[in-house]
């Protein structure tokens, strides 16, 4: 017998007023409402396709679900926080417009692999963003470091410097690294591409549904395996969490070489005044903020993550209230992730580099100090030799105030007998550059090709173009 209690059946009194504030989840979930709808509109078409639904309540449910759809994507949907979830919402705004035959639309159909599916086609949606954000962060790096493949700088290990290298080589090593996170998130969209809707509560459904068809209306790869992994998995989340954690740091790194590189101590880097800001009190300065930011933010996804993890660690199978806290960090670490990058891209095309700043440079440190050991190995020195001979030949430059450049070739014959003119030439940075001429390495020939060959991955459409993009307009523009 139909009951009139919007609480349920099942109960005698409402749900307490202070739980209804405290379970309320509208303001984090409705962010999947056009998902919602979206993958509602395809579970009653495959219930139309089976005999489940007829065709009138089809029609009314789809012109309905529409409806629901342009008021989302104009901000008109009358949102009521005592609907309790995204879900209920809709249902309930259905049923106003199309009156009865909106109760139907819940067959064979659970919350729990309701909520899954909105929240897989979400992170579709915002990964496919996230996506783009990376090819837009590695084409700035790449035009940098196709305008300076001439540059020379000091690279740098425990932030002293080590070795010169192009500045083109150095900016490629972020190419690299965000490659690999553009990798990791197609990784992650694939796992997540099976559809979980039909697994009901826990156990899926007596009714006869066809799955693949909501999963090929909806752009899935296929269905999920098992019921119970599917209403309680959260893992594609996890991965796309990970993977954002990881390019994050990523980001942040190249962050602090803005932070660093734009400061008067180094002055390689100067930063286009729209990606900088003033101090309130000294007029002189032009702050790294949007770096500054992107640094801290990574600790912020890190942290979503860590949210995310604690909270799934001790949940039994299958679905559990605490489900409900995926969202939150999930929405925020993606999205956190996105801005980031975009507003790295920005940064980053924008800025310029200091030539001759990074030149000077070269002068000081004794940045090619390693190649007067690799001379010495070249005439058969042990190189454990080599390294003394020229850890002592700084020492003296110290107490001197000299660099390498200024030693005759006397001097170095007091150190080693095996010195000759030849080695005199190995100190100059361009012709250290050139002699690590292999696979890899920073001499010029390597480096334009390691650049010819990242643009061919960035114009690579099985590699750049995202394969899981919708045309369907329901999806919108949500940010």
């Amino acid at each position: 017998m139909a009951t009139d209690k919007p609480w349920g059946g099942r109960f005698e009194k409402p749900t307490d007023e202070l739980v209804e504030a405290f379970t309320a989840s509208i303001d984090t979930d409705r962010h999947i409402a056009l998902d919602d709808v979206r993958g509602s509109r395809a579970h009653a078409a495959m219930l139309a396709q089976v005999g489940l639904l007829s065709d009138a309540d089809h029609s009314a449910i789809d012109r309905g679900l529409d409806q629901i759809r342009a008021e989302l994507e104009a901000d008109r949907f009358p949102w009521n926080p005592a609907h309790e979830d995204v879900h209920m919402n809709v249902e309930v705004r259905l049923r106003e417009l199309v009156g009865e035959p909106a109760s139907r639309l819940h067959t064979a159909r659970s919350r729990n692999d309701q909520v899954g599916l909105d929240a897989r086609l979400w992170a579709r949606r915002h990964l496919g963003q996230v996506h783009g954000a990376l090819l837009a962060v590695q084409d700035a790096l790449l035009g940098q470091a196709e305008a300076h493949v001439d540059t020379l700088l000091p690279g740098y290990t425990h932030l002293q410097r080590g070795q010169p290298v192009r500045l083109a080589h150095h900016l490629l090593a972020y190419v690299e690294m965000f490659e690999r996170d553009r990798e990791r998130v197609r990784d992650a969209a694939r796992r997540m591409d099976q559809s979980p809707l039909g697994s009901g509560a826990l156990a899926g459904t007596p009714h006869p549904i066809d799955r693949q068809a909501v999963a090929d209306r909806l752009g899935f790869a296929g269905v999920t395996r098992n019921s119970m992994d599917a209403t309680g998995d959260r893992d594609f989340m996890l991965e796309a969490m990970s993977a954002a954690a990881i390019s994050m740091v990523h980001a942040s790194r190249l962050s602090e070489e803005v932070v660093l590189w734009s400061s008067a101590e180094f002055g390689f880097l100067r930063l286009d005044d729209g990606f900088a800001t003033g101090s309130s009190m000294m007029p002189q300065k032009k702050n790294p903020d949007v770096a500054e930011l992107v640094r801290a933010k990574s600790g912020r996804v890190i942290g979503d993550l860590t949210a995310l993890l604690v909270t799934l660690k001790g949940l039994p199978l299958t679905y559990n209230r605490d489900l409900q806290e995926d969202k939150p960090p999930f929405f925020d670490a993606i999205r956190t992730w996105r801005d980031s990058l975009e507003v790295t891209a920005r940064m980053i095309e924008t800025s310029t580099f200091d030539r001759d700043r990074m030149a000077r440079a070269l002068d000081e440190g004794f940045v090619t100090a390693t190649e007067l050991a690799d001379w010495l190995v070249t005439r058969q020195v042990p190189f454990r030799e080599a390294h003394a001979v020229v850890g002592r030949i700084v020492a003296h430059c110290l107490s001197a105030s000299k660099g390498l450049s200024e030693l005759s070739l006397e001097e170095l014959r007091r150190f080693h007998p095996a010195f000759d003119a030849d080695a005199l030439a190995w100190i100059d940075p361009e012709q250290a550059v050139e002699r690590r001429d292999l696979p890899g390495g920073p001499a010029r020939k390597q480096v334009a090709a390691r650049i010819v060959e990242a643009r061919a991955r960035l114009a690579d459409p099985e590699r750049s173009a995202w394969p899981w993009a919708s045309s369907d307009a329901e999806v919108g523009a949500d940010r």
